[in-house]
């Protein structure tokens, strides 16, 4: 999908999810998927083009954790917090990424080079703590890798 407006790929997608029930569900996850988080213009547009009020698509976006108002930093990092990742460290890692990047997490950084996630579980038990970046899985992490770690994503810019 090109920009953030109701696009005619998004009315498409109206038009295929229209008359079926959860069509705003469906509807604002091919947004989501497309764009990587839900833009406010295009959720102004939906809401014309559904005759839905603003108020109602936003009840649903804020409602689920899916669903993201702003654009996603170009690298994600997710830190798992899953039973064994968090025995074994990963609030401490979690601290660290915090300051380190002045970020919370499910927010970007000032830059936008990175946003911040906390996960339930990376299926990574035995790698525990374990933080992936984008699709790349990092086990066994120590706090002093942390920033050597970030650097590699620093270079690629």
């Amino acid at each position: 999908m090109t920009e953030p407006k109701l696009s005619e790929d998004i009315k498409k997608v109206v038009e295929k999810w229209r008359n079926k029930k959860g069509s705003l569900v469906m509807i604002l996850h091919e947004i989501q998927n497309a764009y990587g988080y839900v833009p406010r213009e295009t959720s102004l547009e939906l809401s014309k083009y559904l005759d839905v009020p603003l108020a109602q698509i936003y009840e649903v976006i804020t409602f689920y954790n899916y669903f993201k108002l702003e654009k996603p930093g170009t690298h994600r990092i997710a830190v798992c917090m899953g039973t064994a990742c968090y025995l074994k460290g990963a609030p401490v890692i979690l601290q660290e990424l915090k300051e380190l990047l002045d970020v919370e997490e499910g927010h970007n950084t000032k830059d936008g080079l990175f946003a911040l996630d906390v996960v339930r579980c990376l299926g990574c038990c035995g790698l525990a703590p374990v933080m992936m970046i984008d699709s790349k899985v990092y086990g066994k992490v120590k706090k002093e890798e942390i920033m050597n770690i970030l650097s590699e994503y620093g270079k690629e810019e």
